[in-house]
């Protein structure tokens, strides 16, 4: 039987961040290499394979379906090795960590804490659990070192993960009152589903009052659940007896918010990097999830085409 060849990593590394930088010269800067040893790499790492990755593109290089599938696998053997190293690594780690969630997001960090938990077991973890406002003014205050956020995307050290849909929410048993305002119920002025709710309202000409104000999410449901109005946010984690429509009674569209993961700019080292994937991952899996549950947008006087149960 031949003997195996065992593939560099370091190679294989080099593969990725040519291919995420745009360019074998772009790497060699970033890795600070010369051109022609990170050239040399691909050579032999085309040899190991026995097959060409890469084919001419004007005056650069393009990965062939070889090297598309050659990448894929790099990156699959470079998450292990890393997995690997901050599994052993993490297990004598210690310090702490400062994360940030809004309550809609909540449901994702059993999840997220318990893998952390498992690469760094000595790491002390603190939870705030805010308004998506607070999360990032808190991210620029370096109160916290990570905060997942709902808008905010203008603000400093910003990732966008995904988009929401906003919708409107009231109780199943609410009905507008004819020729009168419509009653809102919302967070503090500083909620940003809040200013957009009004803004499309203002926009559309449909009076509104506000009829219930709260500081918490659970007095907003409870407004919600009591009747006294309807309100503009995500469908996430909804209490039984709501529901929720892109549209009803003839209210305009909301449409969607970004996503959003904020890192303090002081805030380095292993541990906080595999916190930021985590929550990244964790946040993409519930976007994908919303937006294949997605509700159809209606226009007509009051349809309510999504219900919540438990």
């Amino acid at each position: 039987m031949a003997a195996r060849i065992n593939l560099d990593l370091d190679t294989l590394r080099t593969l990725a961040v040519a291919h995420d930088l745009g360019g074998l010269a772009q790497a060699a800067e970033r890795l600070g290499r010369t051109p022609s040893a990170i050239s040399l790499q691909m050579k032999r790492l085309q040899d190991d394979l026995g097959i060409p990755l890469f084919r001419k593109r004007g005056r650069g290089l393009a990965l062939t379906e070889a090297g598309e599938v050659a990448l894929a696998y790099a990156r699959r053997i470079l998450a292990l090795n890393d997995e690997l190293l901050d599994t052993m690594q993490g297990a004598n780690l210690a310090g702490h960590i400062r994360i940030g969630c809004p309550q809609d997001f909540a449901p994702i960090l059993p999840s997220v804490l318990s893998q952390f938990a498992s690469f760094y077991p000595r790491m002390q973890i603190e939870l705030l659990i805010e308004g998506n406002g607070a999360l990032a003014d808190a991210i620029e205050k370096s109160r916290i070192d990570l905060a997942v956020v709902i808008g905010h995307e203008d603000r400093a050290a910003t990732k966008t993960v995904g988009q929401l849909d906003l919708v409107w929410i009231a109780s199943s048993r609410f009905a507008p009152p004819d020729g009168q305002a419509l009653p809102l119920a919302v967070l503090g002025p500083q909620c940003a589903f809040r200013r957009r709710a009004i803004q499309h309202l203002e926009t559309a000409n449909i009076p509104y009052r506000i009829a219930a104000n709260s500081p918490s999410l659970d007095g907003l449901w409870a407004a919600l659940l009591g009747g006294l109005g309807i309100t503009a946010r995500t469908a996430l984690n909804l209490r039984e007896g709501l529901v929720f429509a892109g549209s009803m009674y003839k209210l305009p569209l909301l449409g969607s918010m970004p996503v959003t993961l904020h890192r303090n700019a002081h805030s380095h080292g292993v541990a906080t990097d595999r916190m930021a994937l985590l929550l990244a991952e964790a946040l993409g899996l519930i976007l994908l999830s919303t937006s294949k549950a997605k509700p159809p947008r209606s226009h007509r006087i009051g349809v309510t085409v999504g219900v919540r149960k438990a």
